[in-house]
C-alpha cells in the first residue's frame, strides 16, 4: 500500500499544568472473559489504584445484563444484543466523566461491536482516545475492513504493544507507538532449574490460532525420549474436545488438563514447571511469555507474530517455524541435554523483563495520557476561538 498522507509523527508535549488527577476510563473485556486483553486490563487498573496522577476505572465491554434479562445470556446471539444493550448505555455515561478513553481493541466482530462505539461515543462527547490494539491478526483485518483502517486513523493515539504492529500499522498508513505489557516480578518469582527435568507447561487457550494441537504433538514426540515426560495445559476454548481426542490418539501420558486459571493463581503453574512450550499459527505479544521469563522457564516457541521481537532465537529462547511439532520437540530435547543452554537463555531472557515492570511502564502510559490531554484540550482551544 502506498501512502498519500498520514497523520504527523507524535512529538512529545509538555504535560497540563494542573495538579488534578487525569480521569481515565478502560474500555476492556473484565476478567470474565479470560484472556490477554482482560488480564492486562486488570493488571494496569490494579497498578493505577491510589496512584497520584491517575484515577482510572473499567468500563466492561461485556457486563452482565439486568436480571430479567440475564436467560439471554446462554443463547449466543441473544446474548450479543443483551450484552451490547447494557454495554452502549453504560459507555456514554462513564465517558462523560473521562478526560481519556483507553480502549483495549481486538479484530474482526469484536471490533464492531466494543472498540468501535467507544471511539465513536468518545469523539461525539470529545473525549480523546488512546486506542489499545493488542491482536496478532492485524494484517488480515486491516486488509479486510475500511470500518477498522477509518477508525483507527481517527484517534488521537494508537498504542500497540510490540514493533510487529507497529510495522503492521505502518502498512496501511497508520501511526503507532508501543507500550509493552506488564509483568509483576513479585509475583513471578525467578529460579534457575537445577536439574532441567521434562515437566512442560502450556498456557494458551483452546483455539485454532494458538494451535495447542502442536504443542501436543510435539509433547509427544518428547515423551518418546523421556516417557516420565508431563505436559500442563492451562486454558479452555473450543478446541478442548479435539486435543483431549488428540492426547488420547496419541497415546500421551502424563498430560493435565486444567481448564481456566484466574489471573492471581496462575504463578504457581510455572513455578512448578521446568519448560514453557507453546506452538501459536498467530500471535503478538503473548503475556505468557514473560510470565515464563519472569519465572525462569526456558521458552520454546514458534516465531508467530511478533514473538519474535521480545524472544531472540538462541538468546532469549527457542524458535521454530509455525505447526513444526518435530522443531519444536527439537528444541524441547536440546534443552534436556544441555543444561548450560538451558541456563543461559532463561538468565538472558529475565534480563529483559525490566522493561515490563510497572515503574517503566507507568511512565509511558502517563506520557501518553497527557499528551492526547494536552493535545486535545488545545485543540478544542483553537476550535473556539472567534
Amino acid at each position: 500500500m502506498v501512502c498519500t498522507s498520514s497523520k504527523t509523527s507524535w512529538r512529545p508535549l509538555e504535560p497540563p499544568h494542573t495538579s488534578a488527577k487525569l480521569r481515565v476510563a478502560f474500555i476492556a473485556p473484565s476478567l470474565r472473559i479470560l484472556g490477554g486483553q482482560a488480564v492486562q486490563a486488570d493488571r494496569l487498573l490494579r497498578a493505577w489504584k491510589n496512584d497520584p496522577d491517575v484515577d482510572a476505572w473499567l468500563v466492561p465491554v461485556n457486563p452482565l445484563p439486568p436480571v430479567p434479562f440475564r436467560a439471554a445470556v446462554r443463547v449466543k446471539y441473544l446474548r450479543t444484543i443483551a450484552t451490547e444493550l447494557t454495554y452502549l448505555p453504560q459507555l456514554v455515561r462513564q465517558l462523560a466523566d473521562a478526560d481519556v478513553a483507553h480502549v483495549f481493541s481486538a479484530s474482526y466482530s469484536s471490533f464492531l461491536l466494543a472498540p468501535l462505539p467507544a471511539i465513536l461515543a468518545a469523539r461525539a462527547l470529545g473525549v480523546p482516545v488512546v486506542l489499545n490494539y493488542r491482536s496478532g491478526e492485524a494484517p488480515d483485518h486491516l486488509q479486510r475492513s475500511a470500518i477498522a483502517r477509518w477508525a483507527l486513523g481517527r484517534v488521537e493515539r494508537n498504542v500497540v504493544p510490540s514493533r510487529f504492529l507497529v510495522d503492521v500499522f505502518r502498512d496501511f498508513c497508520l501511526d503507532a507507538s508501543i507500550v509493552p505489557n506488564i509483568v509483576d516480578l513479585d509475583r513471578f518469582v525467578f529460579r534457575l532449574r537445577k536439574p532441567l527435568r521434562p515437566r512442560l507447561l502450556s498456557t494458551r487457550n483452546f483455539e485454532t490460532l494458538y494451535n495447542v494441537a502442536c504443542t501436543v504433538r510435539a509433547f509427544h514426540r518428547v515423551q518418546k525420549a523421556y516417557p516420565a515426560a508431563s505436559l500442563t495445559l492451562v486454558g479452555s476454548g473450543s478446541d478442548e474436545s479435539a486435543l483431549r481426542a488428540l492426547v488420547a490418539e496419541l497415546g500421551c501420558r502424563n498430560v493435565t488438563f486444567t481448564g481456566r486459571v484466574p489471573p492471581d493463581d496462575i504463578a504457581r503453574y510455572y513455578a512448578e514447571h521446568d519448560i514453557y512450550l507453546q506452538s501459536p499459527n498467530i500471535d503478538n505479544m503473548p503475556t505468557s511469555i514473560i510470565e515464563a521469563f519472569a519465572s525462569g522457564l526456558p521458552v520454546v516457541s514458534t516465531n508467530a507474530g511478533g514473538i519474535p521481537a521480545i524472544l531472540t532465537d538462541g538468546a532469549h529462547g527457542l524458535l521454530s517455524e509455525a505447526d513444526d511439532d518435530e522443531a519444536l520437540a527439537n528444541s524441547v530435547l536440546a534443552l534436556l541435554r544441555d543444561q548450560r543452554l538451558a541456563e543461559r537463555l532463561s538468565r538472558a531472557a529475565y534480563a529483559t523483563c525490566a522493561s515490563y515492570t510497572w515503574p517503566a511502564v507507568r511512565e509511558q502510559w502517563l506520557r501518553t495520557y497527557r499528551e492526547v490531554a494536552t493535545r486535545h484540550v488545545g485543540a478544542s482551544a483553537a476550535v473556539t476561538q472567534p
